[in-house]
């Protein structure tokens, strides 16, 4: 559970149906209906079928991890009971999910009362909402100066309390119902991030409070233990970290790699400390760890600048965050502000927009790939995830549609991996109909009629006909994409239409166009048609590496390609190479080889290049560079403001240098532009040198 956070979405957990506004509007949709008596049902009747609803979610969530909603579903459940309290608060009950925090502890532990509380937040989904709250602290306050404030992010993991006395940890419990939680002690000392000993003498009893988590490397390493062992999948990290935490056999914890953040003290005044910035130096100072992003706010235009660079963030954090909490500094105010019922008055989480959501899945499409590979596609009711309409979803192969029991006409939990590309988390079993009928993968391709066969030991169904329409489609999409030789003007509806109508039917045909042909051709006219031929021409004399990325060769991308254009020099010595020589290239696997090496020696390599070369394509040798870069590997983080990052890639390699995607032992230089996350990160802990956009142009000569 998230830092100061009520029931999964009162005030901290992650946010993963429906866009914040949508949650707004559908709150205040849902009170119009109800003051406007539009809706049958007495003001009674629903307070009491919605804590039915949010305790019944609450459960499924936090006690037997096994949540049937997504998070913003029960955010605009939870935000029409308050709205319903708010105009009828005779009807607040002690039993409303507005009046706890959190679920029950689970059985098997041992019970342990909070000292103090752990509250929950508030929740705020605006710039608005925030300058809201900050107003009637300072209406309550009547404070004519500014209110500073510090800003920390809101992980996606399980609100904890540490117990040290005298600097030795004795006791480590869950916020539980936010009075009594479980006694973890044995699960928190096989986390490596806390101190069993604090760094610094502290005499008495310290209780410290912070978030157990699972970030992203750990996360993905967790379910592929979970897959190959057979056992189910955690839908989320947050689930995995409680999961991890609620294992009684503390041996089993130890296995998971669960992090650790620090982010209160329950009574800083007894050091001495006068507000949340000192409170988390002194954390820090004490060895337990603190996130580095936390940092003061000296007014409110802080906040939302602090707010929008950590949106800015956030997909290259190397963990999962759902917003950022922001906690008035000073503990003097805070005192006089206090706390309601439920939440402190000097503190609100400020939530990013949701990115998971539920849905119907009501068909499956079949896509054969450049490669031959036949991929599921899901077709779904659309829904809208963080702020993005979502109507398809991967569905990977046989195996994923088999392990997560996918039947038409399931509801389905669906999220955006890393709030991009769609996928489907989990069959919301519950809710399945009767009649849903089980996904059947086709027994032909369905492109061109072909047999379907899986390689041994893989999971992918792929068509052997190397003449197959669809992949030659990919094929050339590929080759014209940005990942190949980024042909302006073709792209995937373009070259439909030119296989359609018999124009292109392999790659070399591409360079046999004339600008009559496509002037022809509905969309097109003389302008548009001269552009592209224009573009093919430019695109006739490659460097090797892009010619090669740009083949579509499996195992072999960007950087691979790079590799092999600095061992072989040039198309031929490449072609000529044998399997044991490719091996010997750092970075080729065995899959990369033996693709390459199919390629080039077998008969559809060859008379593919054939053509090209018949078509007037001249590969460009690698240049022999005594550049600035030569015996550098440079990664780009970050958006560039001088040139794109395909042009700063080109740059690098004119200089001699290489150009990887990841940063690791092997980099030498990291260039970070504007808004640079985990990459930058790393290599600062690596000690890897770290120039700026405009170092790096200075570098190179511009």
């Amino acid at each position: 559970m998230k830092q100061g956070k009520i029931v999964r979405f009162m005030g901290g957990a992650a946010v993963r149906g429906v866009k914040r506004i949508t949650i707004l509007l559908a709150a205040a949709l849902l009170f119009f209906l109800h003051f406007a008596n539009v809706n049958a049902m007495s003001a009674e009747e629903r307070l009491a079928e919605l804590r039915g609803l949010l305790h019944e979610h609450a459960y499924r969530y936090y006690v037997l991890d096994a949540p049937i909603i997504a998070d913003g579903e029960y955010d605009a459940l939870f935000q029409e009971l308050l709205a319903i309290e708010a105009a009828h608060p005779e009807l607040v009950t002690a039993d409303s999910p507005s009046m706890r925090v959190g679920g029950a502890p689970l059985p098997e532990f041992r019970q342990v009362a909070h000292r103090l509380p752990m509250l929950s937040l508030d929740n705020v989904f605006s710039e608005g909402e925030l300058l809201d709250f900050a107003n009637r602290a300072g209406k309550s306050l009547r404070q004519e100066a500014d209110i500073s404030y510090v800003a920390e992010p809101k992980l996606d993991g399980l609100a904890v309390e540490l117990i040290y006395q005298d600097g030795v940890l004795i006791e480590a419990a869950t916020r539980g119902d936010g009075m009594v939680g479980e006694d973890i002690s044995a699960q928190v000392k096989t986390i490596g991030d806390i101190p069993l000993r604090l760094r610094r003498s502290v005499s008495g009893r310290l209780e410290a409070r912070g978030e157990v988590f699972l970030d992203k490397a750990g996360f993905a390493r967790l379910n592929r233990q979970q897959e190959a062992a057979g056992k189910e999948l955690f839908a989320n990290p947050r689930n995995a970290a409680a999961g991890s935490l609620r294992q009684l056999d503390p041996a089993v914890t130890a296995g998971r790699p669960l992090r650790f953040f620090a982010y209160a003290l329950a009574e800083p005044e007894r050091f001495a400390l006068n507000g949340q910035s000192e409170a988390l130096r002194f954390l820090t100072e004490c060895g337990l760890p603190v996130n580095p992003l936390s940092r003061p706010c000296a007014d409110t235009r802080a906040v939302v600048a602090a707010f929008d660079d950590l949106a800015a963030r956030r997909e290259d954090l190397p963990y999962e965050i759902d917003g950022m909490v922001v906690k008035i500094d000073a503990l003097a105010l805070q005192k006089r502000l206090g706390e309601k019922s439920r939440s402190p008055r000097w503190a609100v989480a400020w939530k990013f927009p949701a990115s998971q959501a539920t849905t119907r899945l009501n068909a499956v499409e079949f896509q054969v790939g450049r490669t031959g590979a036949v991929t599921p596609v899901a077709i779904l009711e659309p829904v809208l995830i963080g702020g993005v309409t979502v109507s398809r979803a991967t569905l990977h192969n046989e195996d994923e549609i088999r392990r997560k029991d996918l039947r038409l006409g399931d509801t389905v939990l669906v999220q955006r991996a890393g709030d991009v590309i769609p996928e489907i988390v989990k069959v919301i079993v519950e809710k399945r109909p009767p009649d849903a009928e089980p996904l059947l993968m086709p027994e032909a391709c369905p492109s061109c009629g072909g047999a379907l066969a899986k390689e041994e030991g893989g999971a992918v169904l792929r068509c052997g006909n190397p003449l197959c329409p669809a992949q030659r489609l990919r094929e050339l999409t590929h080759f014209a994409s940005k990942a190949g030789l980024d042909i302006d003007g073709l792209g995937e509806k373009s070259l439909e239409q030119l296989v359609a109508f018999g124009l292109v039917q392999g790659i070399a045909d591409l360079y046999r166009l004339h600008s009559e042909q496509l002037a022809s051709l509905d969309g097109w006219g003389e302008k548009s048609a001269a552009a592209l031929i224009q573009a093919i021409d430019a695109a006739k004399n490659p460097p090797l590496a892009r010619f090669i990325a740009a083949l579509g060769i499996r195992h072999v991308g960007e950087v691979t390609a790079t590799a092999l254009e600095n061992h072989f020099e040039t198309l031929d010595a490449l072609a000529a190479a044998d399997q044991e020589e490719l091996l010997a290239i750092d970075g080729v696997g065995v899959e990369a080889a033996n693709s390459i090496s199919e390629f080039f020696h077998g008969d559809a390599g060859r008379a593919l290049l054939d053509d090209v070369r018949a078509a007037g394509v001249v590969v460009r040798p690698a240049a022999k560079s005594d550049g600035p870069l030569v015996g550098m590997t440079v990664v780009f983080t970050g958006s560039l403001t001088h040139m794109t990052r395909d042009e700063a890639k080109r740059l690098a390699r004119e200089g001699g240098g290489q150009v990887v995607g990841a940063v690791g032992q092997k980099v030498t230089h990291v260039v970070a532009g504007d808004k640079a996350g985990g990459k930058l990160k790393r290599a600062r802990e690596l000690g890897i040198t770290i120039l700026s956009e405009e170092e790096f142009l200075r570098l190179i000569g511009r």
